[in-house]
């Protein structure tokens, strides 16, 4: 089953599901690929999509306008909800990526190179804010390995783009179920806007995640300028509440709104299962490096219930002998209703 068929699916089960008494949900859409980032380039994160439905935001404890899965999946993981708030959503994604070695032309394991991998994963998310204070807790489930359909969804694109197919897709790690859980914290700084509603804001962030995936910690900062800025926590679709999620950051603005932002993130990394393999002794891993770090830049245009983002971003190394540094990019389209 494709990532595209279950996006789908994902989209056309949650669309009508917002109570029009609870205020505006949203969907966003997501797409990242190397080739975004830099010509040429297509190797480590090669490419990935996501689908995220975001709940209204409601007030405390009080969530009966959520109805059907959402309003169920809101009591049935109350232990999701860490953090005290006047105002929460959820958010319920779904996430393919698409990691690659550099040369795609080799059929044998690269010893040297990352392994080829594949992931399809889920997420529930509880978003509980306070004021400038924001507590984000993901659940992801998932797997790993040719069930994720990896090498098809890239020998698609591939194809659509009149690319070369990437020879190595055997080697890929095997079936491995997948379980995260993350936590992020955020506290943001808004000063009185000027002339035009031109202004600009600050978002100190820091949390981890823990699982056979990936286990880290992170800290970073996201510094945004711009006309309206958001009532959110962050543009960066690469947080775990950035691209305009958090709860509070529905608009409606009539005209054009745009804003530009720049992030920094540090992380700690004590495992990843794309660099040192899955639980198999004898699968594919290279040498992981601990800490990384990734600036990321972007411009998000909006427009009524629409809103556009686009991002570039550059990664410091991520295993010992890798070629070049990572660089990718990602456009998003989110609309809310």
């Amino acid at each position: 089953m494709s990532s595209r068929f279950l996006a789908s699916a994902l989209l056309l089960a949650l669309a009508p599901l917002a109570a029009a008494d609870c205020g505006d949900g949203r969907l966003v859409l997501r797409s990242d690929n190397d080739v975004y980032g830099q010509a040429g380039q297509d190797q480590g994160y090669s490419a990935g999509f996501a689908a995220t439905y975001v709940s209204p935001t409601v007030s405390g404890h009080d969530s009966a306008c959520l109805p059907g899965l959402v309003g169920w999946l809101d009591r049935a993981t109350p232990w999701l909800r860490w953090g005290q708030g006047t105002q929460r959503n959820l958010a319920l994604s779904l996430h393919h990526a698409i990691y690659t070695p550099a040369d795609g032309q080799r059929a044998d394991v690269i010893p040297e190179d990352r392994p080829y991998a594949g992931l399809l994963l889920l997420g529930l998310a509880h978003h509980v804010r306070n004021g400038e204070r924001l507590a984000s807790t993901r659940l992801k489930l998932g797997m790993v390995g040719p069930s994720a359909q990896g090498e098809m969804a890239q020998d698609a694109l591939h194809q659509l783009f009149g690319r070369d197919r990437f020879r190595g897709w055997d080697n890929q790690l095997r079936d491995e179920p997948l379980l995260q859980l993350g936590h992020e914290r955020a506290w943001r700084w808004r000063p009185d806007a000027g002339a035009n509603g031109l202004g600009w804001d600050h978002v100190v962030f820091a949390g981890g995640a823990l699982g056979n995936a990936i286990t880290y910690a992170n800290a970073g900062v996201e510094v945004r300028f711009g006309r309206n800025l958001p009532d959110d926590f962050g543009s960066n679709p690469m947080r775990m509440a950035g691209d305009g999620i958090a709860p509070g950051g529905e608009g409606n603005a009539r005209g054009w709104d745009w804003h530009f932002f720049a992030s920094f993130e540090a992380r700690g990394v004590a495992h990843d299962i794309t660099l040192d393999g899955g639980s198999a002794k004898d699968g594919h891993a290279v040498d992981r490096r601990v800490l990384v770090g990734e600036l990321g830049l972007g411009v998000v245009l909006t427009h009524g219930p629409w809103r556009f983002a686009g991002g570039h971003y550059r990664r410091t190394r991520e295993f010992t002998g890798q070629p070049d540094r990572p660089v990718y990019g990602s456009l998003s389209l989110g609309r809310s209703f």
